[in-house]
């Protein structure tokens, strides 16, 4: 522990609330973040930190956001959505840290009040320290906006590794292996072929439920179905672990099992499971609103959607047919 929060530590008490602070995930179109340094005023003093501050009482987070990066960075928000709230406890203090994504904004950015800022990527920060909280929040940054779920049994193994290759050549960077049409080795082929396509263009995959298979064939990870979820006793020990859920029990018990990210659904009604009862956007926010993980979108869910999504709270949108449907 660095000397000024022993400091601290012996003279604050770690308070029984935790306070709220407002932070901007600042986000450039070449996929950078903006990082800022801790003054000499200030605990952690020389750590580096996302901007934000604390949120008075009764404002608007969003409002928060807005004085304190123009009063830390001298520029105005244009468009920030809401993203992840994570409560973190440090010696000197407790705090809800209030995540948002800003994508827009006027003016050029200056350290006002930090002694220094700078663009960094999140997979390959070159800067040091780097304040505790921010480890995870790094973390999820490196998923993209859109988590691809396969339909191989319905268009055919071939026809669809074909549709695969184009996309994955056009950017695509996250995909599930969900085939329950195929039988145990034609599935574990077809993954095999899913990966060894994915790796070539550096994107991560994920296994469906079956954390055998993935193990075996050197998936970056498992997907967890919500029974899966709700019984699993521990983590599945992958680079990456998602799961699936449909109410906010089933996304608190992901938070508290340690996954990297969650889908959230179905938002509007799907051919997959045609019993299932849509959530709609406005649950889908209220579910979604403080979310410890990313929440992906899933259900019926086309490209379109992506700026409604975000609106919502959510991290990206998770699609099958709206991933590979619109490909000649």
């Amino acid at each position: 522990m660095p000397a000024t929060a022993r400091q601290s530590a012996s003279i604050l008490q770690t308070p029984s609330a935790p306070v709220d602070v407002a932070v901007a995930v600042m986000i450039r179109s070449d996929g950078t973040v903006l990082l800022a340094q801790r003054p000499e005023s200030k605990v952690y003093s020389g750590y580096w930190e996302f901007p934000g501050g604390k949120i008075e009482p009764g404002e608007p987070v969003a409002e928060a956001l807005k004085r304190e990066i123009r009063e830390e960075l001298g520029i105005e928000i244009e468009r920030a959505y809401p993203w992840i709230t994570r409560v973190f406890t440090y010696p000197h203090a407790k705090v809800r840290l209030h995540f948002y994504r800003v994508t827009a904004w006027r003016g050029e950015p200056h350290a006002l009040e930090h002694q220094a800022i700078a663009w960094q990527r999140p997979d390959a920060i070159g800067l040091a320290p780097l304040l505790p909280a921010n480890g995870p929040v790094l973390r999820s940054l490196q998923l993209p906006a859109e988590y691809a779920i396969t339909r191989a049994g319905e268009l055919g193994v071939e026809p669809f590794l074909l549709r695969l290759e184009t996309r994955l050549r056009g950017g695509l960077k996250l995909i599930q292996v969900r085939e329950k049409a195929l039988v145990r080795q034609a599935a574990e082929d077809f993954a095999r072929r899913v990966i060894a396509l994915a790796h070539a263009h550096r994107a991560k995959v994920l296994v469906n439920a079956d954390v055998a298979l993935a193990r075996n064939i050197g998936a970056d990870g498992v997907h967890l179905t919500a029974e899966q979820l709700r019984s699993a006793p521990a983590r599945p020990d992958f680079t990456w672990c998602g799961a699936s859920c449909h109410s906010i029990e089933e996304l608190r018990r992901a938070e508290a099992l340690g996954v990297d990210f969650v889908v959230l659904g179905p938002v509007h009604a799907t051919p997959s499971h045609p019993d299932a009862v849509p959530l709609g956007w406005e649950r889908f926010r209220e579910i979604a609103r403080g979310a410890a993980v990313p929440v992906y979108a899933l259900g019926g869910i086309v490209p379109r959607d992506l700026e409604q999504a975000l609106s919502c709270g959510a991290h990206g949108i998770a699609m099958v047919r709206g991933s590979w449907g619109q490909i000649p």
